[in-house]
């Protein structure tokens, strides 16, 4: 009687694939739109294991994230390493990639280097704050055309809280001679409710802004994809 077949050891490495359905010559055919988010990633992670190709490979990194490659994008360098058959040095090239991404969405944002709406205000900040593992305040100097003069960080804090110094806020105003500030913080918590001492802050600037002459145009609480703003809710 022959010996039974073992189907593990009929797997075809990528090498081994039709030349159309390897990710490389497919992007190089048809360009990235033909490709499908594993085999983006497997381009980038180049090699898989002794038992998963690449694109085995970056299906099953997905999978753990929830098929979502915004939760991939946010895992730690340790939690990408310690998965198995991914290591240091794809993790690297895999978390570099998302953050080039981010770079290039934020610069994209800056160009346009006008504000018209708390969204473009979210849009700006997104890739700066919006995952933290900790709250940072930054604010947004705007000249009378809406256009950015200078985007700052005015503090970084723990979990649950960041000091912010009104004179700093204002010293950068003026030294960036802005007529209108957007103030931006997020909430590593996950609720973009603003705190008791959010408003108190707020009411605190607002106060500190009239007296020269600047504008608040808004104060925005950000976590994720969900935002809160004082003005868009009469609080300003």
């Amino acid at each position: 009687m022959s010996q039974p077949v073992n189907y593990e050891d009929k797997k075809l490495t990528i090498k081994q694939w039709s030349v159309q359905d390897r990710p490389r010559e497919k992007y190089a055919k048809n360009g990235a739109i033909a490709l499908s988010d594993a085999e983006l990633i497997a381009i980038l992670l180049r090699t898989g294991n002794p038992n998963d190709s690449a694109v085995e490979l970056a299906k099953k990194l997905l999978l753990q994230a929830g098929n979502s490659l915004n939760k991939l994008s946010e895992k730690s360098l340790r939690e990408l390493s310690n998965i198995k058959g991914i290591g240091q040095a794809k993790a690297i090239s895999l978390l570099s990639a998302f953050e080039i991404g981010k770079r290039v969405r934020a610069e994209k944002v800056e160009e346009c280097l006008q504000i018209r709406s708390s969204t473009d205000v979210v849009n700006l900040m997104q890739d700066k704050i919006a995952t933290l593992d900790h709250e940072e305040f930054w604010a947004v100097y705007l000249n009378q055309a809406n256009r950015i003069l200078n985007t700052v960080q005015i503090s970084k804090g723990g979990i649950s809280t960041t000091p912010v110094d009104t004179r700093i806020v204002m010293q950068q105003a003026v030294l960036n001679k802005a007529t209108q500030i957007v103030l931006c913080h997020n909430h590593p918590s996950g609720s973009v409710r603003p705190s008791r001492s959010d408003i108190q802050l707020t009411e605190q600037l607002h106060k500190a802004t009239e007296i020269m002459d600047i504008v608040l145009l808004d104060h925005i609480i950000i976590h994720h994809d969900d935002y809160y703003s004082f003005a868009e809710e009469g609080r300003l």
